[in-house]
């Protein structure tokens, strides 16, 4: 039996030199130098490129407006030394404001003054350097959870704002179960951890439910659901026992230590800052490894397309809310659990609102919305050491947080003030996208 011969090549015209136009084919797939995309997003501001330089930009403008709103500044001789007072003013505020949120190099400096690092943990010289790093981290975990909860519906298409009344849920029966049961330590914490997660949970189907069933608009009913946890939480402070004996303003019993978080050293830091970065993790393997993320990620691009796919539309906003509701509710544990151990009516403050910002500077992503509650919490952690050092308004923060969010929002105007170049050239470039885009 003959083999048969191998098939030729196809005949180039010239023995030896490959067909025309193959070199320039390879050099297309060949892959860009870092250098060459590092230009790139310089060039045309990627959605990296524009988040840093809404940062930096808002940072100028926030020291700005701390220089020229000071006495000192304003009272200035001449321009130059008017320029000169705004310096220091801005870097100072810029100064105080690190200090107490990352690092303070005067601890630093008193801890190698100790004769002995076992001297240094004893009189506390150690825990004072990571004090910090630790009150951001404290500040961030409620954060973290609640702008999870509301970046996670978006990606299904919702628009959670009832984190509020969610975290209200959580902190509720984490409470209740803090307190009135009595269990071994380790028994306890879980416990009380799942009634956070069972407590917002609930709150957080009836959201799902409804607009599953009745399609009432999400906002609405999350509006709504807000105001009666709130007014819940009110009733339990003051007429149940919820009400702890022999105070007449509206504050619940602490908690049993066995259901408090366990602290790390002298810090504030306790566990459920860990928590909050599993959760992080949790909701990025939901939304990127999992059939029911890839069901909730195309009910939020298009549900109709979704519904003739075969997959429930209801089911996936139920879904979404609930797990949405189980974060919001977690983060109410970091509250009456870790640092505020009595419930009070004010558990909440503003953190279900605060967590749509954070929500939105992080671009709806898992990874962003830790970074942003990160920083979010480095302002709030550090504006008392600014105010204490200054003497600049605590509502500088504030102010930051409002021109940082504008500036992010609006990626079309940083590009616009930054002469970015279009990623496709044409009327046709698309400036700004949408949290999934």
């Amino acid at each position: 039996m003959t083999t048969p011969p191998e098939a030729e090549p196809p005949s180039t015209g010239v023995t030896g030199t490959p067909p025309a136009g193959a070199d320039q084919g390879r050099e297309k797939s060949q892959p860009k130098s870092f250098g060459t995309i590092l230009k790139e997003s310089f060039l045309e501001g990627n959605t990296f490129t524009v988040t840093v330089l809404a940062l930096l930009t808002a940072t100028v403008l926030g020291g700005i407006l701390c220089a020229f709103t000071n006495s000192t500044v304003l009272n200035a001789p001449t321009a130059g030394a008017m320029i000169a007072r705004a310096w220091d003013v801005a870097s100072g505020t810029y100064v105080a404001l690190f200090e107490g949120s990352v690092f303070n190099p005067h601890t630093v400096a008193a801890l190698f003054q100790q004769a002995s690092l076992s001297t240094a943990v004893h009189n506390g010289y150690l825990s004072a350097v990571f004090q910090p790093l630790s009150e951001t981290a404290v500040s961030a975990t409620p954060l973290i959870l609640t702008g999870l909860a509301v970046a996670l519906p978006y990606r299904a298409g919702l628009f959670n704002i009832g984190g509020q009344g969610q975290f209200i849920g959580g902190a509720i029966l984490a409470t209740w179960l803090g307190y009135d049961l009595n269990l071994p330590f380790f028994v306890h914490v879980v416990v009380c951890v799942i009634g956070g997660f069972v407590g917002g949970a609930v709150i957080g189907w009836l959201t799902g439910e409804i607009k599953a069933r009745t399609g009432a608009h999400e906002v609405i009913v999350t509006i709504m659901l807000n105001y009666v946890a709130i007014y819940l939480l009110q009733w339990l402070l003051t007429t149940t026992t919820f009400k702890r004996p022999g105070r007449e303003d509206p504050i619940s019993p602490v908690v049993d230590a066995n259901a408090q978080y366990p602290q790390f050293g002298d810090t504030r830091l306790h566990l459920g800052f860990l928590l909050a970065l599993l959760a992080a993790v949790f909701v990025w393997w939901l939304l990127n490894r999992s059939t029911v993320g890839f069901e909730l990620r195309a009910v939020g691009a298009n549900a109709d397309a979704s519904r003739t796919a075969g997959m429930s539309v209801g089911r996936a906003y139920v879904i979404a809310m609930v797990v949405a509701g189980a974060l919001a509710g977690l983060a109410g544990t970091q509250q009456v659990l870790g640092t505020d151990l009595p419930l009070t009516d004010g558990v909440a403050a503003s953190v279900g609102f605060d967590a749509i910002t954070v929500a939105l500077l992080g671009r709806g992503t898992p990874l962003g919305t830790v970074l942003a509650g990160l920083l979010f919490g480095a302002l709030n952690a550090g504006g008392l050491q600014m105010q204490l050092q200054t003497q600049t308004p605590l509502t500088l923060t504030t102010v930051l947080q409002a021109v940082i969010v504008l500036f992010v929002a609006a990626p079309a105007l940083v590009r616009s003030v930054f002469r970015f170049l279009p990623k496709e050239r044409g009327a046709g470039a698309v400036l700004a996208k949408g949290w999934n885009g």
